[in-house]
């Protein structure tokens, strides 16, 4: 099936932001390579008539897509009040769906190697490339059945676990090489046979 039989896609807006608001104005700087929120941001968008109506739900899907960091996230309670750039394309699963279609399976499917080299290869613009609505639209999806998409979401999120400790392993032993090097250079601590 395409995307477009199960979701709508919206363009995010373009809106004034300062320092101070009610609502924060999403970008793609707010989030890692994953796609996961990085940020505490404080509110920078004062709502009005006209961005009040773009107001993000819990469980809309956000993809980033201009530049060349394309990701697709969810948007959680955690976020508070936001309002999509218009850096991204906002896909909300259709409301006869949502029993049988999970947004976090989709953010799978769009952040999968596959999927993003393809969506990639079909961005326009040389400057800042930008894949459109359209071509989101028509990209086929296989959607499989409910316990099988719950069961690829968990697997992923053990895999993005997986990485994140695998990293902070990596962190703290840069850390303890560095230590000890330093101790090394202050006499601290002597290399066996000197």
């Amino acid at each position: 099936t395409q995307i477009r039989d199960i979701a709508t896609i919206s363009s995010g807006v373009y809106s004034q932001f300062g320092q101070f608001g009610s609502a924060t104005y999403l970008q793609s700087n707010f989030f890692n390579e994953l796609g996961e929120w990085e940020k505490s941001i404080s509110p920078n968008l004062v709502l009005n008539k006209q961005t009040e109506k773009h107001v993000l739900s819990e469980s809309d899907i956000l993809f980033a897509a201009k530049g060349a960091k394309n990701f697709a996230t969810i948007v959680t309670n955690k976020m508070g009040a936001c309002v999509a750039s218009s850096t991204f394309l906002v896909i909300r699963v259709k409301s006869e769906l949502r029993k049988s279609v999970l947004p976090e399976f989709i953010v799978w499917f769009l952040n999968h190697p596959n999927t993003l080299s393809y969506l990639k290869s079909k961005a326009i613009g040389s400057g800042v490339p930008s894949i459109s609505k359209r071509v989101l639209d028509e990209t086929e999806i296989i959607l499989p059945d409910l316990h099988t998409q719950q069961n690829i979401v968990i697997i992923d999120d053990l895999r993005k676990r997986g990485k994140h400790l695998k990293n902070k392993i990596e962190e703290l032993r840069e850390i303890q090489v560095q230590k000890l090097l330093l101790n090394l250079t202050t006499g601290k601590i002597k290399l066996h046979g000197k």
